[in-house]
């Protein structure tokens, strides 16, 4: 029983934070905002915490369930990913009346991603899917007053719904190949049969649209535009991020023997991924929308580590989410202020915002810096190991296909830059009062974009982990 409790420590947590908050909203007790929000950030920073303590390693439920050192880095960089939305978000929900709801169906997306990377079965996998995906669309509809919201919420599930299908098929036909769907027994099945290889591309076309990758990416924009700005980030980031990890581990240790199939499908997407991201970012005026396109393009450059198949690919993965985590919810933490208190989400209204944001102004600018790559952001140093990983390989072409992109890229986001710094404007967005919440959101990315590109240890210690 106590290796249960170690085990499943993380989601246990969790799942009693979703408990309290349900009961307190179920109370006759009258929670005013500012009380609620300071009780839920205290509860997320303890869950936070506690993933760093009392570590078990091993499996549960007939093998279907793993716990390792690598997983549990993963979920606590989930869980920080989280507790720093929810600093940001203080604004907007100060003004919400279902905050309660919002914290229950994000914790409920979060807990199915949790399950989803500890699966050591593809049952298990498709279960916690369903769990993080449902609620997604929810909350994507959490401005329930705004009707592209609803609509938001209507193109993702409706888009959710036809991947969950195609995933299921096969999976369904791959346990008829196979015989089972537990991980060890897929690695050792695994061939290169006409049947067993196109249920394979079925699952790696789940793969895509939850990750956002061309061409299965048509959603992405619509929904970052129609969603609360915390939700989109948490698309951007939580729920793209945990799929990358759950994508690259079953990628190099169930199907490892398939690599030079799925490697020739990796590099088509990284390609597909990068290009059309990187035009479509380029003419976007709406500044969730230009971001939707922007992490398509990001995608396309982790696909790029994921070709390295082997443990430098994994850690130049995992090491970049980290980088993307702090940088994105940077970027996001800065609208989110914006548009919370000025209505403002278009790149235009951001004219002139040096002359009355500069602080704000300046942790966009780093936050846009480390997402082109610019040194010595931290952002440089992750496309750095992940093109050195995907070099491994001696793809040369995909490696120049992928620094070309990056010129591009580097266009799209220094015109954000001047637009702030140079562009003359003349009703720029007025002062955006800050609280303490989103100040600490906005020092822990920035902290962070510093740190892990400065300090290597960040890199070495998850390099030691997939090893």
């Amino acid at each position: 029983m106590s290796n249960f409790f170690l085990l499943m420590q993380q989601e246990l947590l969790l799942t009693a934070i979703i408990f309290i908050l349900l009961f307190m909203k179920l109370s006759a007790v009258e929670w005013k905002p500012k009380n609620l929000l300071l009780i839920v950030n205290i509860l997320l920073t303890i869950n936070l915490a506690a993933g760093f303590f009392f570590n078990g390693f091993g499996y549960l439920f007939g093998d279907m369930f793993q716990t390792n050192e690598l997983l549990r880095l993963e979920k606590n960089m989930l869980n920080l990913g989280t507790l720093i939305i929810s600093l940001q978000s203080y604004n907007w929900l100060m003004k919400h009346e279902h905050i309660v709801e919002f914290y229950l169906l994000m914790l409920s997306t979060l807990l199915g991603m949790f399950f989803m990377l500890s699966s050591h079965n593809l049952l298990m996998f498709y279960v916690g899917l369903e769990l993080a995906s449902i609620p997604l669309a929810a909350l994507a509809n959490f401005d329930l007053d705004k009707r592209r919201s609803s609509e938001a919420a209507m193109k993702y599930i409706m888009s959710s719904a036809f991947a969950s299908g195609l995933l299921l098929f096969g999976i369904s036909m791959i346990y008829g190949v196979a015989g089972s769907l537990n991980f060890s027994d897929l690695q050792a099945a695994a061939s290169t049969q006409p049947l067993f290889l196109f249920s394979f591309i079925l699952l790696i076309a789940g793969f895509g649209f939850k990750i956002s990758a061309v061409p299965f990416h048509l959603w992405t924009a619509d929904v970052y535009e129609g969603s609360p700005v915390a939700v989109t980030s948490y698309l951007s980031v939580i729920s793209k991020g945990s799929m990358i990890f759950v994508m690259t581990s079953v990628l190099f240790t169930v199907f490892d023997k398939l690599f030079y199939n799925w490697y020739n499908m990796m590099a088509v997407l990284a390609v597909l991924s990068m290009l059309i991201g990187n035009l479509f970012a380029i003419r976007q005026q709406n500044i969730k929308r230009f971001l939707a396109f922007s992490s398509i393009a990001q995608v396309g450059f982790i696909l790029i580590g994921v070709t390295g198949g082997d443990h430098a690919g994994f850690s130049s993965v995992v090491y970049f989410v980290l980088i993307y985590l702090f940088s994105n919810l940077a970027v996001f933490g800065v609208i989110s202020l914006v548009s919370a208190e000025k209505g403002k989400e278009n790149i235009d209204d951001y004219k002139g915002f040096y002359k009355t944001n500069p602080m704000l102004t300046w942790i966009l600018a780093i936050a846009l810096f480390s997402l082109a790559g610019i040194p010595p952001t931290a952002g440089f140093f992750g496309k750095f190991f992940l093109l050195l990983a995907g070099a491994g390989r001696n793809n040369y072409l995909l490696i120049t296909i992928a620094a070309l992109n990056m010129v591009v890229s580097l266009y799209y986001y220094l015109r954000i830059i001047k637009a702030m710094f140079m562009d003359a404007n003349e009703r720029p967005i007025e002062k955006v009062e800050m609280t303490w919440s989103p100040k600490l959101a906005m020092g822990i990315c920035v902290a962070g974009i510093v740190i892990t590109g400065v300090v290597s240890g960040a890199y070495e210690y998850i390099y030691s982990l997939v090893k």
